[in-house]
């Protein structure tokens, strides 16, 4: 849907474009839109910049003298899913929230892991969350291309939201597959609810998954729509299902 709804995107502006060019103004409108397409260009190039200059000036680069045991849980994963090099990643101090997230800027692939996740998560629980970042560049979600083609879709009403929601539970699914551990793997998502290193391993994860039956139908559906990733307990069965366990 996204790249149906792209598609036919692009083409309206297409159509656009040709019947400006035809107006009689037409060279003062194609290069206003010239000049706003440079505009975006240097914006686009400032930020990556400053971006790379704050990753590389006040993160910590993993690799094999930084933190290897994160760098190789990094490579394999990578290799393992058929990636042609490597992500860079970094571990940064978030002050205390959980997150971890991937980009790709000007071609270049990064994964980026929070201290405050690191700190609460057993390894396997990490190369869980490693291996769900991973996901996101092996299976094309960043690719700049791609991503222009369905630009146009994000215009259409909750179907950008949906489709990032989507995007999430494959890349759970790789997650798990990398983790070769159903129960890290499903224990590392409540994490993200739960947020605490001594009650880790005591963890519930048939519990949290009954919580999904509780949630108010037509309010859970409506909370849900506006939402970038499903919510947690969705997600936990989602994976409980994927790995066929009672």
């Amino acid at each position: 849907m996204m790249f149906a709804f792209g598609i036919v995107g692009w083409l309206c502006a297409l159509l656009g474009i040709w019947v400006t060019v035809m107006a009689p103004q037409a060279l003062a409108s194609l290069a206003l839109l010239g000049l706003y397409a440079v505009i975006a260009l240097i914006g686009y190039l400032i930020s990556v910049a400053a971006f790379r200059a704050t990753a590389f000036g006040n993160m910590i680069l993993l690799g094999p003298r930084q933190f290897p045991e994160l760098h190789t849980m990094v490579v394999t994963g990578a290799n393992e899913l058929g990636m042609r090099s490597t992500p860079t990643a970094f571990l940064y101090n978030s002050n205390g929230m959980f997150n971890a997230f991937a980009r790709r800027l000007l071609g270049g692939s990064y994964v980026f892991l929070t201290s405050a996740l690191v700190e609460a998560n057993d390894d396997e629980q990490v190369k869980f969350v490693i291996g769900h970042e991973l996901g996101h560049h092996a299976a094309g979600h960043l690719n700049l291309w791609l991503n222009i083609l369905k630009l146009p879709a994000y215009l259409v009403p909750f179907l950008g939201r949906a489709y990032s929601r989507s995007r999430e539970l494959t890349c759970d699914a790789i997650g798990s597959y990398l983790s070769k551990n159903p129960v890290a793997s499903e224990t590392a998502i409540q994490m993200l609810a739960c947020g605490c290193s001594r009650m880790n391993q005591r963890m519930s994860c048939d519990a949290f998954i009954d919580q999904e039956r509780m949630v108010p139908p037509i309010f859970g559906f409506l909370t849900e729509i506006f939402r970038t990733h499903p919510r947690l307990t969705r997600r936990v069965a989602a994976l409980r299902k994927l790995a066929q366990r009672p």
